[in-house]
């Protein structure tokens, strides 16, 4: 067994290699002056090999670099399992408006095409993007280790708040880590605009009481934004804001610490200063199930 890490996820790598105690091999790139790339790995992989590398932004050019040493790579290996820390497109898991594509399902065919046997992945988007895939797929979660990191966070009688529906079950399971109690954010958004709409929940009395904002991604950071800004108006106390996926884009870092956020935590599946929370140990655990 070896790791292959790619561009976009060497540091995640080479943890992952001396968890699993394998040979780690670093992917390199080269670009061109028309922005097309090259992939060279150093030497001829053999066995099981997992090959590293998420797919946040420039999402198109991570994609296509791993493809690449995914395509290699199969070439020698009697196995690929691609670990996707964060996997892109899931967001377009079907057409809400006519003639869209449903990328996500494009992505799922192309991962069997270049040869992957298994995928990894942490968080995924959506589940209905998941069934596209026809090769087995495991979906880890971060949020056992997120709610342990704030465990250590000297916090007043915290309130866990999904910052929609969509992660209500997982905000649920954050607070009962933390014994505590939770809420989901009623978030819509316009397909045609992509404008954000958001319903107030019923809440209890939040004065002086700590708020964990939890939710898989955050992109723009509208939606922490703007979930902020209501938890504010109820005279909450401190707001943390926790992801598995920290792509803050468009200066969204920023914009999200001047709205009152405390504290932004992310995982380690795409590399920032945010990213504190180390998953390794369960990607880790994820290929050796394989």
């Amino acid at each position: 067994m070896e790791v292959i890490g790619g561009p976009a996820s060497h540091s995640l790598a080479i943890k992952i290699a001396k968890r699993l105690n394998v040979k780690y091999v670093k992917a390199n790139v080269h670009i061109f002056a028309d922005g097309e790339s090259k992939i060279t790995i150093s030497h001829k992989p053999r066995g099981k090999v997992i090959v590293v590398n998420s797919t946040y932004p420039p999402t198109d050019s991570n994609l296509i670099h791993t493809f690449s040493i995914i395509d290699k790579a199969k070439k020698s290996a009697s196995s690929i399992v691609a670990i996707i820390p964060y996997l892109g497109y899931l967001r377009q898991d079907i057409a809400f408006l006519p003639g869209e594509v449903v990328t996500s399902k494009v992505i799922a065919e192309s991962f069997s095409a270049v040869g992957t046997s298994q995928i990894i992945t942490i968080d995924a988007h959506s589940e209905i993007a998941l069934s596209y895939f026809k090769i087995p797929t495991k979906n880890v979660s971060a949020i056992n280790k997120l709610a342990q990191y704030c465990k250590k966070l000297n916090l007043e009688n915290p309130l866990v708040a999904a910052a929609d529906f969509f992660w209500s079950a997982n905000a649920k399971k954050f607070a009962d880590i933390l014994s505590t109690d939770s809420i989901a954010i009623n978030k819509q958004r316009d397909p045609n605009t992509g404008k954000l709409h958001i319903i107030s929940p019923k809440m209890t009395d939040l004065k002086g009481r700590d708020v964990i904002i939890v939710d898989d991604m955050i992109s723009t950071g509208m939606s922490i934004i703007n979930a902020t800004h209501l938890l504010k108006r109820q005279n909450c106390g401190k707001i943390y804001v926790c992801c598995s996926h920290g792509l803050l884009v468009n200066d969204a870092k920023r914009r999200i610490k001047n709205a009152g956020v405390e504290k932004i935590i992310c995982t380690n599946t795409i590399p920032s200063t945010n990213s504190i929370v180390d998953v390794s140990d369960l990607l880790a655990s994820a290929a050796l199930s394989f």
